[in-house]
């Protein structure tokens, strides 16, 4: 009896349609494919990738639960605009909205009410960064009255802000104060603010955990300068802080910490989820102290989708799962979970940076005591760069970003480690002693900067 296979039967994956027939890369195939077929072409191309989990310049989540994912997976294709037909993710994220609210002392909460806090879900912080801009902007106008139209708003923050900040000034016309960074001190103080505010600035900006060096801004300190200035006549200015990076690290680590709506002059707060909330990407949230913070006027409602909904977003469709993502890590955690996954992580980046001291090869400039991340400078002139320690890194499968300070610190370069969920002891371990085995080789090779051009910053 004669075997018969066809094609299919017999055909190895990679040595039929897969090896012969390159997929095109800029047009539309003309031909259907298995979806085994197109699965195995776009993950063979995907391990051309980094790890993302060896990455050590992002702040964005990189490893969940088990169970996290397998909610996000379910919920992936509901449209978070669509809250008539999915009341429950829309409930779950009202939910979130008030969680958060309450953990920065949001004014007016009802726990009878989870309509009392003002605030919204985002596609991280660049989407909440614009909302609280937008709202920062009218309220200066209805301050100024109807002469606003022949003035030019400012908003006052240093030149470490993450480019998001610069993206709203351009895009919505305010007037972009830089306030300038110096060697051995990347952070505002309340003196260059004093300096930059008048009658047409909307706002100041303070970072809980700027993005160059993982520090903490003094907030309460530029809050009480400006408390000063309005009780002696000056202009009365907002604040509003930009805890893209510190919003869920520094309740847990530092909960006397006064920077958030504790102080009456913050009026507004933006938070990424997806970064130290511990949610995959992306996720953000920005609230306000309160309903009267919140100009009507940038409310919009629709009924078209069913049902009457109020909304103050600049995405329109987006997956619910995100919210779902971040619902869970809230019940699974508590203020408890977090403030011991926060802990953990200070530790790890505490230990990390005396282990990169001890060397003898570096600078701590942030340690992992503020927020989770260590930032770091070659001591001296060993013979080769940062740069050059960072392409280093490269060979063991470690992302460290090397980068320039900004405006006026601009000659100063930093190494950066960010310490996420996932990064274990057992990582930094593992990393400390790459390290070492990389600065050996520089030290006898002294490249010299031939990597200087190459700057794998990332956000």
């Amino acid at each position: 009896m004669s075997r018969k296979h066809s094609h299919a039967q017999v055909a190895p994956a990679y040595t039929g349609r897969l090896d012969m027939a390159p997929v095109p890369a800029l047009r539309l195939p003309d031909d259907a494919m298995e979806p085994a077929a197109a699965y195995r072409f776009i993950h063979d191309e995907l391990m051309l990738d980094g790890s993302s989990r060896l990455n050590l310049a992002t702040f964005v989540t990189t490893w969940m639960d088990d169970e996290a994912g397998k909610l996000m997976a379910e919920t992936f294709d509901k449209n978070m605009i669509d809250k008539d037909e999915y009341p429950a993710t829309a409930a779950i994220e009202t939910r979130c909205v008030n969680m958060v609210a309450d953990l920065f002392h949001a004014e007016d909460l009802r726990d009878d009410d989870p309509a009392s806090a003002t605030g919204v879900s985002t596609i991280g912080s660049s989407e909440a960064v614009m909302l609280a801009g937008l709202a920062l902007k009218w309220r200066w106008r209805e301050k100024v009255g109807d002469g606003w139209k022949g003035r030019t708003p400012n908003l006052v923050m240093g030149s470490n802000v993450q480019v998001v900040w610069e993206k709203f000034c351009r895009y919505f016309d305010v007037e972009p104060r830089y306030l300038p960074m110096t060697e051995g001190r990347y952070v505002i103080t309340p003196e260059q603010v004093l300096g930059a505010v008048d009658e047409d600035t909307i706002g100041v900006v303070g970072i809980l955990g700027t993005t160059f060096t993982g520090e903490l801004e003094p907030i309460a300190e530029i809050c009480a300068a400006l408390d000063e200035l309005a009780a002696g006549g000056g202009v009365d200015v907002p604040v509003h802080v930009d805890a893209a990076s510190g919003g869920f690290v520094v309740p847990f680590l530092h909960p006397d910490l006064q920077w958030d709506f504790r102080l009456p002059r913050v009026v507004s707060i933006n938070v990424s989820g997806h970064k130290y909330g511990l949610t995959y990407p992306g996720i953000g949230f920005v609230v306000w102290r309160s309903k009267d913070h919140l100009p009507e006027d940038l409310v919009f409602r629709v009924n078209y989708l069913g049902g009457d909904m109020p909304t103050f977003t600049l995405n329109f469709s987006r997956p619910g799962n995100q919210v779902v993502g971040q619902y869970y890590n809230f019940l699974r955690l508590g203020r408890a979970g977090y403030t011991q996954v926060m802990q953990c992580l200070s530790q790890t980046a505490r230990w990390l940076g005396d282990e990169l001291r001890a060397s003898e090869h570096f600078e701590i400039i942030s340690d992992g005591s503020a927020i989770p991340v260590i930032s770091f400078r070659l001591t001296g002139d060993p013979g080769y760069t940062e740069f050059d320690v960072s392409q280093a890194l490269r060979a063991f499968g470690w992302q460290v970003p090397a980068y320039t300070m900004p405006d006026d610190a601009s000659e100063v370069v930093v190494l950066r480690i960010v310490v996420r969920e996932g990064f274990s002891a057992d990582l930094a371990r593992a990393l400390k002693e790459d390290m070492i085995t990389a600065l050996g080789h520089l030290d006898k090779l002294k490249p010299g900067g031939f990597f200087d051009r190459v700057q794998p910053f990332t956000h």
